[in-house]
């Protein structure tokens, strides 16, 4: 299928202005849609409050001085949520917009949580797992003495460059200096089992991806806007980035019969137009870091090139602004999915809408990982797992239902029926992901193809979250 192309011209263009102005240029734009009184847009846009640290730790025999952020782009509701990101170009700007994001995405989801996001400035690699604890404990202790670390005021979790162990340290360190405070395994989500956490957290993400493009392709009218078959199963996927997000993105589309023809990490990527071995590439990957001596696929290096491939759908699932306005013109996809924050700036994402490509933007495509962020706090708050109270009495209920029946039709049923077990964690913890987003997809899709003036899915989410953004404010009286 040929993609249309905008026209060149050797005159100036517009340039691009950062992370941080796109998503405030995105919100602005949504915004004429939201009539509101006058002042207010202003005091949703700017950032609340951003707390800069640089401590001190003392390693290898030297002291070494950190700097670190954690924003609060909104508090209404609290308490405001966001990850923690380690990485050595990580800066003050891209924190407010992370955070700024986290306030639209928990708004659109119906979530009660404001926007919040931490970063370290540190690349991980440089330091041993045990110099990281100490690292991320004095975070911790900086983060708690300010107030920006707790269940009911702000809520981290994983991001870039942080893991399920990270929030065990962040847990522990907050818990040493919080010993009276009984919901301190809130104090952060996205934590391993063992320590409080919740199933199916680390695949969220990835299965909101799929869950997302489920949705999309239930509906006839959305798709036709792309040109492609109405059916999931079979469409052509490029993944950009194969971290936690990446790798599970791609493993539940081709579980739903896509075929990922291509999968792009830092130093290259991978292709092979039958289709990757998604597990195979996994395991590889964990092991050598890099997709080069992978022999499922052509290995190249120039990632970017790879990304700008033919292909069905493009899923950037790493950085931000990695289509913009010097490569949006090039890509082939006809379906953009937002897996990753930010991906496309909006200058790209203005070319794209202008050559007719359809994006299905980050608020809500990778909202997977903060809704069951939302379970496993709750289950943490409540101190209670899903499914506790009531998972053997679904079973009992399920298994008199079947006697009855199979003595009515004077039958018997096989095995995997008649046990009918009630729902474990996991299955409700997916069912509750997957009604999320099934009904905000919903409620975006009815804006996109009925609101006069709203005629893209980034503008149809914005315009659901600054409502309700709005709405809370003027029930406050603010």
């Amino acid at each position: 299928m040929t993609v249309p192309n905008i026209a060149h011209s050797d005159e100036p263009g517009p340039v691009e202005s950062g992370f941080l102005a796109d998503v405030e240029a995105m919100l602005e734009r949504a915004a004429r849609h939201v009539p509101m009184q006058e002042g207010l847009l202003e005091k949703i846009r700017v950032c609340n409050e951003t707390y800069v640290t640089r401590f001190g730790v003392r390693l290898r025999g030297r002291m070494y001085t950190f700097e670190g952020w954690r924003s609060v782009h909104g508090n209404h509701p609290s308490p405001a949520k966001g990850g923690i990101r380690y990485a050595p170009d990580v800066h003050q700007g891209e924190v407010e917009a992370l955070a700024a994001l986290m306030t639209y995405k928990c708004a659109l989801m119906g979530l009660p949580f404001g926007g919040s996001k931490g970063a370290l400035k540190i690349d991980p690699a440089d330091w041993t797992e045990s110099e990281l604890e100490r690292i991320t404990r004095r975070f911790t202790q900086e983060l708690t003495r300010q107030n920006f670390l707790s269940s009911s005021l702000n809520v981290p979790a994983p991001d870039v460059g942080t893991s399920e162990k990270t929030m065990v340290w962040i847990a522990d360190e907050y818990r040493r200096m919080r010993p009276d405070d009984i919901n301190a395994d809130a104090c952060v989500t996205g934590k391993p089992l063992a320590a409080g956490g919740i199933e199916g957290r680390s695949e969220a993400t990835g299965r909101g991806v799929q869950f997302a493009l489920r949705e999309f392709f239930s509906r006839p009218e959305d798709v036709a806007r792309t040109g492609l078959p109405a059916s999931l199963a079979g469409r052509s996927v490029i993944v950009q980035g194969f971290g936690n997000v990446g790798y599970h993105a791609a493993k539940f589309l081709a579980d739903d019969g896509c075929r990922i023809v291509a999968v792009i990490e830092r130093d290259g990527g991978i292709a092979n137009p039958d289709g990757l071995d998604i597990e195979a590439l996994h395991e590889h990957f964990k092991t050598h870091r890099s997709f080069s001596s992978f022999v499922g696929g052509t290995f190249e290096r120039d990632g970017e090139t790879l990304m700008l491939g033919a292909c069905d759908i493009l899923v950037p699932a790493a950085r931000e602004s990695v289509i913009h306005i010097g490569n949006a013109a090039a890509v082939q996809a006809r379906l953009v999915v937002e897996a990753a924050n930010g991906p496309v700036t909006y200058e790209a994402d203005r070319i794209l809408r202008d050559r007719g490509l359809v994006v299905i933007p980050d608020l809500f495509a990778n909202a997977g990982g903060v809704t069951v962020s939302y379970f496993e706090w709750v289950k943490n708050i409540t101190h209670m797992p899903f499914g506790l109270m009531e998972r053997r009495q679904r079973q009992h209920e399920n298994s008199l239902l079947t006697t009855t029946l199979e003595k009515m039709l004077d039958t018997k049923f096989p095995e995997t029926i008649a046990g009918l077990g009630g729902a474990r964690e996991i299955d409700l913890v997916r069912s509750g992901l997957e009604e999320k987003m099934r009904t905000t997809y919903a409620q975006m899709s009815h804006l996109w193809n009925r609101a006069e003036g709203i005629d893209d899915l980034r503008s149809a989410a914005y315009v659901i979250a600054l409502t309700r953004i709005k709405g809370i404010y003027e029930a406050i009286g603010i």
